[in-house]
Formats: structure tokens, C-alpha cells, sequence
């Protein structure tokens, strides 16, 4: 997570800066590959679906606190199939995840174990387009272990792989993280590689891989180096997302580069391959993802429920004019 002391006199949101500019990019269509909406409110899905975010993946990840038993998995994996799943849907997003045992909560070995047994209860279910995010946090033995693990899992699933590259010492663990996959036997098309930076993208791509890109406020990568990236790099292999965890994040991470790469001159079908197409075709593999879902899920009918709760509070109304500056 970001350390960077936060000074709220100075600081500006990036659409008061005169970087987020909506209307250059209207009637783009977008795909974030990394973004935890349990740890968003309604009016963020909202907010993304009005800015072109048409489908998502939500990654298993760590909560911020350790979980204290087994039992929390199951619920947590089963939200992720379940509850949230529903949630975007109503507000007409196509919600997949993937699902894995996280590299913090893989030192735990005990509650590792546990976690290992009932992971193919959940990899198999629908809209689940891959195992992740998994690999290494601080790069001790546990967490080769379980990410090993899990490698062999997602050879058997026939799953795409998720790899969160860890904070600290983060080439190294880049470097390491693909070592191992390719020594399972693993194709490196099959790999997406998150949270990558300027120090590790050459490597992933001169390998193969697939590279990820995590737009983060303070820390990670900034969407103004993004467009460098894209310049230098092209746009082949490579994603960007928001990830939008509980901490200091923008779920509009997304369309606001997007925007920003137009801004900067990158051609429109570039913008699509990187906010778009690319994480399509690297977690389509899984066989899960068919784009004529994205046109049928924007019929939205907010008073269905899900094992009889709603996203509709006190007798609300569902939205209907979306374009409306009025909130009745």
C-alpha cells in the first residue's frame, strides 16, 4: 500500500487538475482487469458504467486484516460469485473474478492448507476467469510453496494466472514469479503480470507474458508514465487497471488514462487494445468471457433481488435517466 503522507490543502482530484476529460473518450467501451469492488460503494459502480466501463474482474485479494479462519474464505469467495457478482450487474457492468489464496495470507501455512482444499470448489463456477492474484508478497518459502500450488491448480482448470508482484525488491520477485511459472510447464500467454513499473515491463514482454499496469495514486504507476509506457512499448500484451482497493484508489483509473492517452496522441484503437481488448484476449482464455454479454447485461432491471436483497435502500427508486444532473 502507498506510504505517501497525504496533504489535503494541496492536493487536487485529477478531474479539478484538467486531466479527466469525459467527453473525448464517449462511446469508448472499457475493461478493467483488476478492481476489488467490495471495497467500493454503488455509486462507484455507477460513476464507471457512465464513464464507459462495460465489464470487470475482480481479484481474491488481501482484506487488510488476516483472515482468522476458513470459514471467512468460503464466504469471501463465495461473495465474489455470488453477491458482487449481482451487485455490478445491476448497474449494468459484467462482473468476473479470480480466485486464489493471496501471497500475504500464504505465510499462515496452517490456514493455507485449509484454503487450498476448498479452492476447487470455487475456480470452476461461473465467471470465474482465473486464478489470482497470487504470488509473492515478501518472497519467503510459504509463499513459493502455495504459489506453486496454485500454479498447478490453474494447469489443471486450464486457467488463465494472476500474478501480484510484490511491493518490495519488485524485480527480483518479477523475475522469479515468471521463472517459476515457465518451470511448471506453463505457457507465458497464460500469465497476466500486475502492478508492473518501469524497472520490469522490458522483461515481462521480452518473455511473453502479458503485462499489467496498476494506475495508483502516489505509488505503483501514475497514468502520465502510463502513456509513456504505451509510447515506447506499444500497445501489444499490455493492460492497465485500477485495482480500487480499500486504500487511496480511483475506480476511474481506467477511462481518466484512456482519455489522458488521447490527450497525448496515442491512436484510438491503441487506447482500445490497452483499456480494452487485450484483457479480453488474455483472460478469455479461461472460455467464460463473450462480449455480446456486455450488450445484454444494460438491460438492467434493479428491482430483481439476490437471495432477497436489493441494491434499492428505503423504498427507492431504480435509476432510469442516467445523463440526469438531477438527483429526485
Amino acid at each position: 500500500m502507498c506510504c505517501s503522507s497525504f496533504d489535503g490543502e494541496n492536493y487536487q482530484e485529477p478531474v479539478k487538475a484538467g486531466l479527466w476529460d469525459a467527453g473525448s473518450i464517449k462511446g469508448m467501451r472499457f475493461f478493467d482487469p483488476h478492481v476489488h469492488m467490495t471495497s467500493r460503494t454503488t455509486d462507484d459502480y455507477q460513476a464507471m458504467f457512465d464513464a464507459g466501463v462495460v465489464a470487470l474482474i475482480e481479484p481474491a485479494f488481501w482484506l487488510g486484516q488476516p483472515r482468522t479462519g476458513i470459514d471467512s474464505f468460503r464466504d469471501y469467495y463465495s461473495s465474489l460469485v455470488g453477491w458482487e457478482r449481482f451487485r455490478s450487474s445491476q448497474f449494468g457492468i459484467k462482473h468476473y473474478c479470480t480466485i486464489g489464496l493471496n501471497s500475504r495470507e500464504a505465510n499462515n501455512e496452517a490456514l493455507a492448507e485449509q484454503v487450498m482444499e476448498i479452492l476447487p470448489l470455487f475456480i470452476y463456477k461461473e465467471g470465474v476467469v482465473g486464478i489470482g492474484e497470487i504470488g509473492f508478497d515478501d518472497q519467503t518459502a510459504a509463499e513459493e510453496k502455495y504459489y506453486r500450488a496454485q500454479l498447478e491448480l490453474a494447469k489443471e482448470a486450464g486457467l488463465p494466472i494472476q500474478i501480484h508482484t510484490p511491493h518490495r525488491d519488485k524485480k527480483r520477485g518479477t523475475t522469479r514469479s515468471m521463472d517459476i511459472a515457465l518451470e511448471h510447464g506453463i505457457s507465458a500467454d497464460m500469465v497476466i503480470i500486475d502492478h508492473n513499473n518501469e524497472e520490469t515491463v522490458k522483461e515481462v514482454l521480452d518473455r511473453g507474458f502479458w503485462a499489467a499496469f496498476t494506475i495508483y495514486p502516489f505509488t505503483k504507476m501514475g497514468n502520465e508514465r502510463m502513456v509513456d509506457i504505451v509510447k515506447e512499448y506499444g500497445p501489444d500484451r499490455i493492460m492497465v487497471n485500477s485495482a480500487a482497493d480499500w486504500g487511496i484508489s480511483d475506480p476511474l483509473a481506467v477511462p481518466k488514462t484512456a482519455a489522458l492517452m488521447k490527450l497525448r496522441g496515442i491512436s484510438n484503437e491503441d487506447i482500445q487494445l490497452v483499456t480494452y481488448a487485450n484483457a479480453i484476449a488474455a483472460f478469455g482464455k479461461s472460455g467464460q468471457i463473450d462480449e455480446a454479454d456486455f450488450e445484454v447485461i444494460k438491460t438492467v432491471d434493479q428491482s430483481v433481488k439476490f437471495e432477497g436483497n436489493t441494491v434499492l435502500r428505503g423504498g427507492q427508486q431504480p435509476r432510469i435517466d442516467k445523463s440526469s444532473i438531477i438527483i429526485s
